[in-house]
């Protein structure tokens, strides 16, 4: 029996299409459904490894843990990750194929349509339903040849759409109907009804304008979903740049936007921990006096490293050190403490070499081989235990290696930090969803006592909120009547 596959679309991007897709496929995990979530594909910094060894969108690893099935590379074939504003790696089935100008992935979407296709079908003979989520917006008309994100696939498969819009962005109206209004014909028949997302108040203000987009569409609104305060789950793309509540004798951690920043969810326990106060430091902003300074992931480590320069942040950094703050990288931010990073392929720029920090006393090289794995192991801070994941085309060596940070896999050293034990690097992501890693983490930062949070657990719980917020919010029987 081949899965009946249900899609969800937007008027825009970030207007609620990974969060319900997410909700939905735990609320039909709990009837009982073996459900698979899929997105043809993603545009996205923020990644996750795979069960079978490949790279995703960390948005699809979320939605298989709400469908409670292991996230695998047919969840999202074709990974889109941009490293300049002209082109992007181009990841199929898990695996970088190489770099392409806009130009030149437009041509080859009809071999990333085979590639989509073939995926959605392996899904469909292993599972029930299938939730598919859109990318951008299907109304985008200069994208919409070739398609293989929103229609171009809805249409292909021929499964039915639902549309979402963003309320707090003001105009949901006119988002809905111009949306519908730029579609074909086939395509506006197979949207089968919309959702409005992040709404605040009375809904029964809203009703005269339900009712209004009803009788001019012909179509159903299937729910309202209410703006939900403190949701904490991994983010697809943007960046939560709000600053964490205020909080006495918290740590004080400080990030910088880097233009080309990657899987900025590693810092999600930390914004959502009670004794941290986290910020993201973006252009031109001043830094302001922290405890924890932490270099992030890059999907251009190079450029981005420039960019700290032109923004003063090698300055900043040196007195804080000197004032006796800490200095952490996480994989390309690591990159950047050592003497030195080459890339010679040219894989994320022009070819060349830059000098680094030199803080750590090692270089990296960039392969065209790109590590991903799951890993865990033991931090060298109190024999912490540690899990995370590798997303990371450079290779560093060097004297700093041999005073690594953790012992992964049994026997895998990971990291460095440096002699006086201020600088620390590290290639795993997700370094602070393990309570005992995180907790032994803060206290080297200078967290006297540090409480453990089990941040997994806290996104399971914000999971069952999200489902739990759906069923109470959506014509949940109209959309399973969908699937018969």
């Amino acid at each position: 029996m081949t899965a009946r596959t249900l899609m969800v679309q937007g008027t825009t991007s970030d207007a609620g299409k990974s969060t319900l897709v997410t909700g939905l496929c735990r609320v039909l995990r709990r009837r009982g459904l073996r459900v698979a979530p899929f997105k043809p594909q993603n545009m996205a910094l923020n990644s996750a490894v795979t069960a079978d060894g490949g790279e995703i969108g960390r948005a699809q690893a979320l939605q298989a843990q709400a469908a409670g099935v292991e996230p695998t590379t047919d969840m999202n074939p074709i990974l889109l990750k941009p490293n300049t504003d002209l082109g992007a790696q181009v990841i199929v089935h898990g695996r970088a194929v190489g770099n392409m100008p806009a130009a030149q992935y437009h041509q080859y979407k009809s071999i990333a349509r085979n590639a989509v296709l073939a995926s959605h079908q392996r899904l469909a003979a292993r599972h029930d339903v299938i939730v598919t989520e859109g990318a951008g917006s299907p109304a985008e008309i200069n994208l919409r040849e070739g398609d293989i994100a929103n229609m171009g696939f809805a249409e292909a498969i021929d499964c039915p759409v639902i549309l979402v819009a963003d309320i707090e962005r003001g105009g949901v109206f006119a988002h809905l109907v111009g949306t519908l209004a730029l579609l074909s014909p086939s395509e506006q028949a197979r949207v089968v009804g919309f959702v409005i997302n992040r709404f605040r108040g009375d809904v029964a203000l809203l009703e005269p304008g339900l009712r209004w987009l009803e009788g001019h569409t012909q179509k159903p609104v299937l729910g309202v979903l209410p703006y939900l305060h403190g949701l904490n789950l991994d983010a697809e793309d943007a960046i939560r740049r709000e600053a964490s509540t205020a909080k006495a004798h918290a740590l004080r951690v400080i990030v910088p936007v880097l233009p080309r920043i990657s899987n900025h969810t590693d810092f999600d326990p930390l914004q959502h921990h009670p004794q941290v106060e986290l910020r993201y430091i973006g252009p031109g902003e001043i830094p302001p006096p922290a405890d924890l300074v932490v270099l992030p992931g890059s999907k251009s480590v190079r450029s981005d490293l420039e960019y700290l320069r032109r923004e003063g942040w090698e300055e900043y950094l040196e007195r804080h050190l000197r004032y006796g703050g800490r200095v952490m990288g996480i994989c390309g931010g690591f990159q950047m403490l050592g003497e030195g990073i080459a890339d010679p392929l040219g894989l994320e720029g022009q070819p060349g070499e830059s000098e680094g920090l030199s803080w750590l006393k090692l270089h990296t090289t960039l392969d065209a081989e790109k590590q991903l794995r799951n890993t865990a192991g033991v931090l060298q801070l109190e024999n912490a235990p540690v899990r995370g994941y590798e997303i990371h085309a450079g290779v560093s060596s060097g004297l700093a290696l041999h005073k690594p940070t953790a012992v992964l896999d049994g026997s895998r050293p990971d990291g460095a930090i440096s002699d006086d034990g201020r600088v620390f690097g590290t290639y795993i992501h997700g370094i602070f969803e393990e309570p005992g890693a995180c907790a032994a983490l803060l206290r080297w930062a200078g967290l006297r006592e540090p409480q453990k949070i089990d941040y997994r657990t806290v996104r399971e719980q914000a999971i069952e909120r999200l489902a739990d917020t759906v069923e109470g919010h959506l014509d949940i029987p109209k959309i399973l009547a969908l699937l018969q």
